[in-house]
């Protein structure tokens, strides 16, 4: 297989990065962190005005039509710049969700205020700890409302529309619930990264709109696809961190040298840039299973999600470790990548749920053995 994005698609990504530097700089991360808002709304209302919302939504309901590659080269460097919006929740879920599964009528009305940034979607699945799996789901769906709660739903805070997994009967459906019903009741939790909020749903008698019958089957394909997005925006996370740690090796001085000409420090930045090259290769297959609808994007995303991980949490840790004494202080950026990384590792399931889903997508190819 032999991928690499287009150069229109390098430009996309180029103007992404300009944009992204001057509106989500550290100190504009740092203002969002301070709030407890959660979002910045400034930088998603421009990011809707350019487009960038609606990449992947055909034009037809009000995107821009231009693909997943694209998607894949926003998520990118949106991680790169650690932006404080729900881009994964609303856009890499939502949308997706509404795509794949809505009725005609659900398209044309939610997935064009989805792409303007007028609304914002997130997914309601988990309900405890441990990993996503139907036993899981006791949230119900009876008589046209849902009652049920959900945990640590990422962006719920800040969010006008849920995409709820609940039974009717033994089945588990997707549905669509307004937020601002008097039903819900959202609760902040507390969490390691204040510019992605995250909140318990207590659903009382809400009425709740079917999305998807089938929703085992729709929601499993939609995390698989949302893997490979959040894979991109992680390896941005870690290939920024590496570059904060290369910078600030060669102009801090110890000993009259460079700290990195020291090998302590050469060790841990080739570990980081190994990690990084990994990932981004491992991202760069599903980014073209994804956009092919490929029979390998389960095994190709799971591979992506793992690798991109690993990457990220690597090269905000030793990003620490490199900057020393300083790197644990307020004033240094490096905790809005650490936290970043640690917060994203436990969305669409956490490290653990992805090997597994690896070994047996691995296992029914045959390629492993029990």
């Amino acid at each position: 297989m032999n991928f690499e994005f287009s150069p229109e698609q390098l430009q996309i990504k180029e103007e992404a990065r300009r944009v992204l530097a001057d509106l989500s700089s550290p100190a504009n991360v740092r203002k969002v962190l301070d709030s407890g808002a959660g979002i910045d709304r400034n930088l998603w209302t421009i990011l809707a005005e350019l487009g960038f919302l609606g990449a992947a939504i055909p034009e037809a309901y009000g995107g821009t039509g231009a693909g997943h590659l694209e998607l894949c080269a926003i998520a990118e460097e949106l991680g790169r710049a650690n932006a404080a919006i729900p881009f994964s929740s609303s856009i890499c879920l939502g949308a997706e969700l509404i795509l794949a599964a809505g009725t005609e009528q659900q398209k044309s009305h939610w997935l064009p205020k989805l792409a303007r940034g007028a609304s914002i979607a997130c997914l309601a699945v988990t309900e405890g700890p441990g990993q996503i799996v139907p036993q899981g789901i006791q949230a119900v769906f009876k008589g046209g409302r849902i009652n049920g709660t959900k945990v640590a739903v990422l962006d719920a805070a800040v969010a006008d529309i849920a995409i709820v997994a609940a039974r009717s009967g033994e089945t588990i459906c997707l549905y669509i619930v307004d937020m601002q019903n008097s039903g819900v009741t959202r609760t902040p939790l507390t969490t390691i990264d204040p510019t992605r909020l995250q909140a318990q749903l207590d659903m009382r008698d809400v009425p709740a709109d079917l999305l998807a019958a089938d929703g085992w089957n729709v929601l499993t394909r939609a995390l698989d696809r949302a893997a490979v997005l959040a894979a991109f925006e992680q390896v941005g996370g870690a290939e920024r961190a590496l570059e904060m740690a290369r910078d600030y090796a060669l102009e801090r001085y110890a000993f009259g040298r460079p700290i990195g000409s020291f090998q302590a420090i050469k060790h841990k930045l080739v570990d980081m840039y190994v990690s990084v090259a990994l990932a981004r290769s491992n991202s760069y297959y599903g980014a073209w299973a994804l956009q092919d609808d490929a029979p390998e994007l389960p095994e190709a995303a799971a591979a992506a999600r793992v690798s991109a991980t690993q990457a990220h949490q690597l090269c905000v840790k030793e990003n620490i470790q490199v900057h020393g004494g300083m790197g644990f202080t307020w004033e240094f950026d490096c905790h809005l990548y650490y936290r970043r990384a640690h917060l994203l590792a436990i969305s669409l399931g956490g490290l653990t749920h992805w090997q597994d889903r690896l070994i047996e997508q691995l296992r029914a190819r045959r390629v492993i053995t029990a």
